[in-house]
């Protein structure tokens, strides 16, 4: 059977690139796909080809990516993979678009329903241009969310990291999705039990990811907090801060492992589609103090594998925060929650079995 493994764009590390990565190594023979590639900022995939489409020749795609929105469908919709059986799409937007031949099977793991386009204030309120573009580029989303809706018929079946984004997949496309909790590289993270004196965020400084809030209830609690990763939001959440909390900028896979390892609780203030940070830390034997909405449902169980906050402000994440120090911790059962439900060995047995089950049951059918 010749696979195709096809991804939105590979220009960045995310959640989602690194599903993907996952998904190459368990289809090592499997032909790879996207849009745009720079091979210098995402996955490392080696010396294995990756076919990209016209978009790769334009200048400032690899940078600029995102202001190619209007052109990605265009861009999937005209590569050629009719000679695959089977294509796995990892999309969070346009790679569900591909076309294929008849009697092949299109399985697309959605990461979340195209949310610039459906949740397009909260997407793009960070970004200063939008408020004085709003009415254009309303316009344009407009036919893009026909688009989306028209090229989310392509794939037969998808699979859905989080009942949030099973919902949201039946509600904007009308299609069903059976629900596998994403896995994370468990390989990758070292268990401590032996936890350092600061807590830890890892996240890109977007603001639906809340840091704000984060920032707000450490300046008033000042317990020590570090904090990865860069973005939009930087400047500001720096202005903001206390001396308590410090800024590392983007760290290493390596040095972000230990922070986590290490770390006392992982906090994250965002209603996230899914997330894998909590289950990363988790495996770590780190607990979580987490908004108690969206993917961490799924992930986490409170008073067991961390703390779930009732709402999105900084008096409700203190208050998790009090609470969290006074629980008494178990990190080995933290970390044997997050491997016996989140790893690759059992993410991998479910989907094996939902591909089989469905190539199969279409070989019957014709």
């Amino acid at each position: 059977m010749k696979i195709a493994l096809v991804h939105d764009y590979l220009t960045q590390r995310g959640g989602a690139e690194r599903v993907f990565e996952l998904l190459c190594k368990h289809f090592p023979d499997a032909d790879v796909y996207t849009s745009v590639y720079d091979c210098q900022n995402t996955i490392d995939l080696g010396d294995r080809p990756v076919h990209t489409t016209f978009l790769q020749n334009i200048i400032g795609t690899r940078k600029y990516f995102r202001l190619f929105a209007p052109f990605y469908y265009t861009a999937f919709s005209s590569l050629n993979l009719r000679q695959y059986d089977l294509i796995l799409s990892s999309s969070a937007s346009f790679a569900k678009g591909v076309q294929k031949r008849d009697d092949a099977v299109h399985i697309c793991f959605c990461h979340n329903i195209t949310r610039f386009l459906w949740d397009t204030n909260t997407y793009l309120r960070e970004y200063g241009a939008y408020s004085f573009f709003k009415p254009l580029i309303e316009l344009v989303f407009q036919k893009m969310r026909q688009q989306d809706i028209f090229y989310a018929q392509s794939p037969d079946y998808y699979i859905a990291n989080s009942t949030t984004v099973a919902k949201r997949i039946q509600e904007t496309y009308q299609k069903d999705a059976v629900v596998v909790n994403y896995p994370i590289d468990d390989c990758r993270f070292t268990f401590s039990d032996q936890k350092d004196d600061y807590c830890l965020v890892s996240s890109r400084h977007l603001s639906y990811k809340r840091l704000d809030i984060i920032v707000d209830a450490f300046n008033s609690l000042n317990l020590p907090l570090l904090i990865t990763g860069e973005g939009p939001e930087t400047k500001r959440l720096q202005a903001r801060a206390c001396p308590n909390i410090q800024f590392l900028g983007h760290v290493s896979d390596l040095d972000r492992c230990k922070l986590m390892s290490k770390a006392k609780f992982v906090i994250v203030a965002a209603l996230e589609d899914y997330g894998l940070v909590p289950i990363e830390a988790n495996a770590s034997g780190t607990p979580v103090i987490a908004y108690g909405a969206g993917g961490v449902l799924d992930t986490q169980i409170s008073g067991l594998t961390g703390i779930l906050f009732e709402q999105q402000t900084s008096e409700s994440l203190k208050n998790a925060i009090i609470k969290a120090q006074k629980t008494n911790w178990d990190y080995a059962k933290i970390r044997d929650h997050a491997i016996s439900n989140f790893s690759e060995l059992v993410f991998f047995k479910k989907v094996d079995q939902i591909v089989d089950k469905i190539c199969n049951d279409r070989v019957i059918k014709e």
